[in-house]
This record gives structure tokens, C-alpha cells and sequence, in this order.
């Protein structure tokens, strides 16, 4: 049997698919730079080897995937070619791999870890399902018949794949560095519409997706009245948010979902859209979304005294404003306090006035430093052209964070896609 060799294991992605093949009792391995990830937990769990990188690790009768990260140049995928091995990039790998199962792709530019992550809690609990999810994590199913994995739209990555179903949750402009405006990201969302083979499940509330064309039913979600699945009579709880269904404006059922948040309830009409079509029982789509504990880095909360910590990836002003709205319904008697780190010097320049916009929305903001990407050097920007569009916004870093102890009983938002659990570590410790 062939050992997989990953290069360049500790990407989210290519950790979740390294835990899907070992599951399914293939032999696996990898390597990557000796630095500690959120993902190789998992990894180390399951018994699978990480090595440093060396072109040592190369050995002949290896399946080797690699990481889109690495080009020619790396010394792994260097000796591989001298050894006239094959070197399957990540995505084009996994979109081969798909077409053993009956795929369903979620993308979208916001909210495809939720998503992916809920449609696999109900989906497999009626049928055998595997999933790859981009928090890092994976689970293969020996005798698998669905395959739900998150497919990201960055550098087109996801026109490597053909699948059976893909579920669309919206349409935005994002990763400036590659994108050059809306319609470029859409015609991306298009061109991957064109290659799904059963049916497309996209949310009729966002315009761009109003306008997708495909070859293959499209089925609408949202909430509002146009849609095939149509959320109505939202209500906030405190156990989450409860809101009824309506199917072609035919009532079908009420549901409960712990999150809170508009675009939660969005998340949620996307995956009983497609549990419908593939004909899953009323009863377990609701017993499981009531049940769904979260996924990595999203609104992932933790109580310290008075105060609630609140961990979240948002690094687009979308994103942040649906955190925000959500943390408000929660928690409508507290004070909520952004502390963000903007990620990448391209997104915080192109969209710095949607920043602030979208920052404004908490009670009290605090920036630390920009995250520069490995794929960019630096910017004329700092962090304090942001600053100087919010009102009473504050700087702060590791050495300053004990500041935020002032906020005696409110909640901490630590928001960003670099590194902010270092802050949120760093205040941990002052505690």
C-alpha cells in the first residue's frame, strides 16, 4: 500500500484531508516547518508523523500531495522531480478524489467553515458521510457516501472541482492581492457553477448569486419572500435562535440553532435545503442543528470572571459586522469590546473605510498591529490610518493588553485571520 506524503501538512486544508485518508486506514505522513499550528493537534491524535521539511523524507512508491504554498523550488517537491515523481497540488488531488462520493462542495466568501461544518453534523447523522473542513479538520468514513468539503475561491483553487452539489453562500470582494474587483470574483463563482452536476443550493438574499447560471437546478435559500426556502419568524432565545421554515411558501417545520446572527439562520436554511433534496428526515435536521457545537475560530467562547472571550476569525468587514450583530444578540446587556488585527496590508488598504464602518458597530475598539502575509513585504499603510477613522479607537499589543481588564463585565471580541490568539493569550496570562 502507498505511503501519502503530504508537503506542507499543517495547512488547514491539507491537515483535514491527511485526517480523512487516515481514517479511511490509508497509511499517512508529512512535513513542514518547525513551528506550531492550531491544526497539527489533530494530527498528532491520530498517531500520523510530521518530519521537518528534507528532501530525505522523498521516497520512491509515495503518493505525494503538496501544499498550493509550494512551488519548484522546495527541496521536497525539488527531489521528487529529480526522482521523476508525480506531485499532486492539494486542490487538484482532491478533486479527483471527490468523484468517489457524492460530493457537495460549500463555498462562498463568507461563512464556508460554519457551513461545512453544520452540513456535515446533520448530514452524517443519516448517512455514512466524510468531511473536510477549513478550521483543520477531517473525518473519513470507510464506506463513505458523501463527501461535504469546503471549496475556497482564492486563486480560483476551487475550479479544480467537479462536484455533484455545491452550495453557494454568498458573493463578495475579497483577497484584493488576487482579485481585481466584484465581477472578477464572480465570474470565478460562475465558471465553478458551470461544473456542478446535480444542483447548485445559493442564497437568493445576496444580488450576485441572483444572477448565477447553471446547468443544473439552482434552489435559493434566505429570508426573503422570493426564496424556495424561505426563514420566517426569527425569534432570539436564550438557549439560540428559533425560526420556521416555509418550502415554496409551504410551511415545513421550525428549528432551533444554538449560534445567533441573520447569516447563522442563512447557514442553517442552506443545509435543510440540501438535506431536503437528498431526502434526510425532518426530525434528525433538527435534532442536529440544535445540537451543533461550533467549529475552530468561530465565536469560540470562553468565560473568564465577569468576562466573556470571544475568539473569532472575521478579517473582512462582512464578517466583522455579523460578528458583532451576533455577539449583540447574545449579550444585549453588555458591553461589547472589538480588539482586531487586520490581515494583510492589500485587504486592510482596500477596504480601510469598510473597516471602520463595520468596527464602529461595538462599543469600544481596539487594533493591533497589521498581520503582513507571507505574500506581501509590507505597505506605505499603518495601523493607524484605521485608527484615525474610528472614534476613540485604541492602539494596543502584548505589553499593553492589560487595559482591557477595565471592561469589567464585558465582552472580548478578539477578531482577526494572523495571529490575534497571541493578544488573546497574552491577557489570559495577565489574569
Amino acid at each position: 500500500m502507498t505511503v501519502y506524503h503530504f508537503i506542507g501538512i499543517k495547512g488547514s486544508g491539507m491537515s483535514a484531508l491527511a485526517q480523512v485518508l487516515h481514517d479511511m486506514k490509508f497509511k499517512v505522513q508529512g512535513s513542514d516547518i518547525d513551528k506550531t499550528f492550531f491544526t497539527q493537534k489533530p494530527l498528532e491524535e491520530k498517531g500520523i508523523e510530521i518530519f521537518p521539511f528534507h528532501r530525505g523524507n522523498i521516497q520512491e512508491g509515495q503518493t505525494l500531495i503538496a501544499s498550493p504554498a509550494y512551488n519548484e523550488e522546495h527541496e521536497e517537491i525539488s527531489e521528487a522531480l529529480q526522482k521523476s515523481m508525480d506531485v499532486h497540488k492539494y486542490p487538484l488531488f482532491l478533486g479527483q478524489f471527490i468523484q468517489n462520493f457524492t460530493s457537495v462542495a460549500v463555498t462562498g466568501s463568507h461563512g464556508k467553515t460554519s457551513t461545512t461544518g453544520l452540513l456535515s453534523h446533520v448530514l452524517g447523522a443519516a448517512k455514512p458521510t466524510s468531511f473536510l473542513i477549513g478550521d483543520g479538520t477531517g473525518k473519513g468514513e470507510e464506506d463513505s457516501e458523501y463527501f461535504v468539503f469546503e471549496a475556497c475561491e482564492y486563486r480560483r483553487h476551487f475550479l479544480n472541482y467537479k462536484p455533484d452539489y455545491a452550495l453557494m453562500t454568498n458573493i463578495d470582494f475579497d483577497h484584493p492581492d488576487y482579485f481585481a474587483d466584484v465581477k472578477d470574483v464572480f465570474a470565478a463563482f460562475q465558471e465553478m457553477a458551470m461544473q456542478v452536476k446535480k444542483a447548485i443550493i445559493a442564497c437568493g438574499d445576496d444580488e450576485h448569486l441572483q444572477s448565477i447560471q447553471a446547468q443544473v437546478p439552482v434552489v435559493f435559500y434566505g429570508l426573503e419572500d422570493h426564496n424556495d426556502f424561505q426563514g420566517k419568524n426569527i425569534q432570539v432565545t436564550a438557549e439560540g435562535t428559533l425560526f420556521d421554515v416555509f418550502v415554496r411558501n409551504t410551511f415545513y417545520g421550525s428549528f432551533t440553532i444554538p449560534g445567533y446572527g441573520n447569516h447563522n439562520v442563512k447557514n442553517a436554511l442552506a443545509v435543510i435545503a440540501l438535506c431536503h433534496y437528498e431526502d434526510v428526515p425532518t426530525q434528525i435536521i433538527a435534532d442536529q442543528l440544535k445540537s451543533f457545537p461550533g467549529v475552530k475560530r468561530r465565536f469560540s467562547e470562553k468565560f473568564v470572571g465577569e468576562q466573556v472571550l470571544i475568539d473569532d476569525y472575521a478579517h473582512h468587514p462582512t464578517e466583522i459586522s455579523a460578528t458583532i450583530e451576533a455577539t449583540k444578540q447574545k449579550y444585549p446587556l453588555r458591553e461589547v469590546i472589538a480588539i482586531f488585527q487586520p490581515h494583510t496590508f492589500t485587504r486592510t488598504s482596500t477596504f480601510l473605510a469598510e473597516f471602520a464602518s463595520s468596527l464602529s458597530k461595538a462599543d469600544q475598539v481596539y487594533l493591533c498591529d497589521i498581520f503582513a502575509s507571507a505574500r506581501e513585504n509590507s505597505g506605505s499603510l499603518t495601523i493607524q490610518d484605521l485608527q484615525d477613522l474610528i472614534p476613540n479607537a485604541k492602539l494596543i499589543n502584548e505589553d499593553t493588553i492589560a487595559q482591557l481588564k477595565q471592561h469589567h463585565s464585558g465582552v472580548l471580541l478578539f477578531m482577526g485571520a494572523g495571529d490575534i490568539q497571541k493578544f488573546q493569550q497574552a491577557y489570559e496570562d495577565q489574569l
